[in-house]
């Protein structure tokens, strides 16, 4: 088994310290000494200072969340959230990302296949936007348990399949271990994603877990094989930042920097 990726690789995906602004997220970083950060779109107040906050830190953005969230119930939602896609593709170029992470939306009723559909057809409908602002599409797939409110894309076999049908540069895949973690399909499925990964998220699954939503743990609290899965994503070719993603209000209330910390030691010892 490998021993841990170089620091190098380690990001900072934002949600593991919410209460932290953009501004003292990027700052938190290059305090810990970190490289990359990854953005979600609500903490973006203004794109412009944003974009300047970044630029002068001298982070790179290892992503951009979240762009997806495609069936509505009525064409004119539909259309409206294609729009909103496609202003995400703009501001993940703006912040000097490639990599706009799809989390892609729960049935608007019953019809679970409809709405795979949507979601096939609303990043058909991205795609020329995204090549042309030189950004990649990653389709995430959710744990099972949030198809009813987050997420009709359920296992990385799926993500996949969908991949291929779009067949574009531009489609790819995020492999999350909270996740594909509990899947027994896993590993053949991160080999047949070789070459389309684009990005790849790091937490825990806590038992009892406490929460569907904010039960995440640290890396090392829980059950899952991180090292393992790690190791089969860079047998597939991905050789990029390894975001933390944690959803966890006990952490959240913890002082940023103490998290950090945290989370450099156990990227060390768990990844």
């Amino acid at each position: 088994m490998n021993g841990a990726p170089d620091i190098s690789r380690l990001s900072l995906n934002q949600i593991t310290t919410n209460n932290w602004s953009l501004k003292e997220a990027v700052d938190g970083c290059v305090r810990a000494g970190l490289e990359w950060i990854g953005i979600w779109r609500h903490k973006i107040e203004r794109l412009d200072e944003s974009v300047q906050v970044v630029r002068e830190s001298g982070l790179k953005v290892s992503g951009l969340c979240r762009g997806g969230m495609f069936p509505a119930a009525t064409a004119g939602e539909r259309r409206k959230r294609i729009e909103d896609n496609l202003r995400a593709i703009d501001e993940a170029a703006a912040l000097g990302t490639d990599v706009l992470v799809l989390v892609n939306g729960p049935a608007p009723d019953r019809d679970i296949a409809g709405a795979r559909s949507m979601v096939a057809d609303g990043i058909a409908s991205i795609i020329p936007h995204a090549r042309e602002r030189g950004i990649r599409l990653g389709i995430e797939p959710l744990h099972p348990m949030f198809a009813a409110e987050r997420s009709v894309i359920c296992t990385l076999g799926e993500a996949n399949r969908l991949a291929q049908r779009l067949d574009a540069p531009e489609v790819g895949i995020i492999v999350d271990v909270y996740h594909v973690w509990w899947d027994p399909e896993l590993y053949p499925e991160i080999e047949k994603a070789s070459g389309r990964i684009l990005g790849f998220h790091v937490s825990d699954w806590l038992v009892p877990t406490p929460d569907m939503l904010m039960g995440r743990g640290m890396m090392g609290d829980g059950v899952i094989e991180i090292r393992k899965i790690r190791t089969a994503v860079e047998r597939a070719g991905y050789r990029g930042p390894i975001e933390v993603e944690i959803f966890n209000q006990e952490i959240w209330d913890t002082p940023g920097d103490r998290v950090l910390a945290r989370m450099k030691e156990a990227y060390a010892a768990h990844v």
